[in-house]
């Protein structure tokens, strides 16, 4: 949940950097993108369990369509669990999350070498977050609002923001070729209201992938097992490996997740009915939600509606 290079470690944090870059990315080379006219995004965390948290269940049902889906972590978790901390923890977050990936259909998953939790907004890191997004090609890119609780969420925000337009300017970062055509950037859900509140343009229903989701997340233990267990910075509930307490414990977390989205769900009924119908959207259970960003591609609505293309006929 938390990130500058893993070489200013404190000399207790240190392990082979080796060991680290290993897990740090899935993501296919620009050769291997491949030209089959199906959509293609890439969604920006700051830390290993938020792209999937934020938007998991629809990054599953692009997938499930065909679309090309990469998830970036902008830091490497390192402090991101009660107890545990430095680059055996991003070893094993990093894991996590792309047996979480695996799960959701996400066939690129990509953790900067960043610490969590020391995220700026440096020309170095717009240059990385320009580099994904070209290499991926996206057609949408997501990432945090930039009014946040968390630096690195606010940080990622403001890096991705001030891609939007790098992204097409050719002699900017000119080793990776430039898109020419700027991506839609799109906000995740958040319950921020200064200095505004959240106003989705786009909420998908994801009751049909609410079990996917939540299968995934279940492969993300370092979180469950304290930050999202108890709330508490200095405790950790282990997670049972076997047997009807495991069974629980993943009930428990079942529960709480699927409280998280009904929530979302009900916050913006209005908008599921205007998008689904007044009979299909009055029932959705659980949703994730996406703001239109101001910079990158302006598109129509019934542009938008292409780029998720999960609502059908009312």
């Amino acid at each position: 949940m938390f990130s500058t290079p893993l070489t200013s470690l404190r000399i207790s944090f240190l392990i082979p950097s080796l060991l680290l870059s290993s897990f740090c990315s899935t993501a296919l080379s620009d050769d291997a993108v491949p030209d089959d006219g199906k959509l293609r995004i890439i969604v920006f965390g700051a830390h290993p369990d938020d792209a999937e948290l934020e938007a998991g269940g629809t990054a599953a049902l692009w997938a499930s369509m065909g679309h090309h889906v990469k998830f970036v972590s902008t830091t490497n978790g390192d402090i991101g669990h009660a107890i545990e901390a430095g680059a055996q923890l991003a070893v094993r977050r990093i894991q996590e999350v792309k047996d979480a990936d695996e799960i959701l259909g996400v066939e690129a998953t990509e953790v900067y070498d960043i610490h969590d939790g020391e995220l700026m907004p440096t020309l170095e890191n717009r240059r990385m977050i320009t580099k994904s997004i070209r290499e991926w090609k996206a057609d949408i890119v997501i990432a945090h609002r930039p009014n946040d609780y968390h630096p690195d969420h606010r940080y990622t925000g403001i890096l991705v923001q001030d891609a939007a337009f790098m992204v097409i300017v050719k002699s900017f970062l000119p080793s990776v070729p430039n898109l020419t055509k700027n991506p839609v950037f799109l906000y995740t859900e958040d319950g921020f209201q200064k200095p505004n509140p959240m106003d989705p343009e786009i909420v998908v229903s994801i009751d049909a992938v609410i079990d996917q989701k939540i299968d995934a997340l279940w492969k993300l233990e370092s979180q469950i097992e304290s930050y999202w267990a108890t709330r508490d910075f200095e405790k950790v509930i282990p997670v049972p490996q076997q047997g009807s307490e495991r069974a629980e414990r993943k009930k428990q977390l079942a529960h709480g997740m699927k409280q998280r989205y009904a929530n979302i769900a009900n916050r913006f009924r209005p908008r599921l009915i205007e998008l689904y119908g007044k009979e299909k959207g009055s029932v959705v259970k659980y949703a994730e939600a996406f703001e239109l960003c101001e910079y990158g591609r302006r598109p129509s609505t019934q542009e938008l509606l292409q780029l998720f293309p999960f609502f059908g006929s009312k």
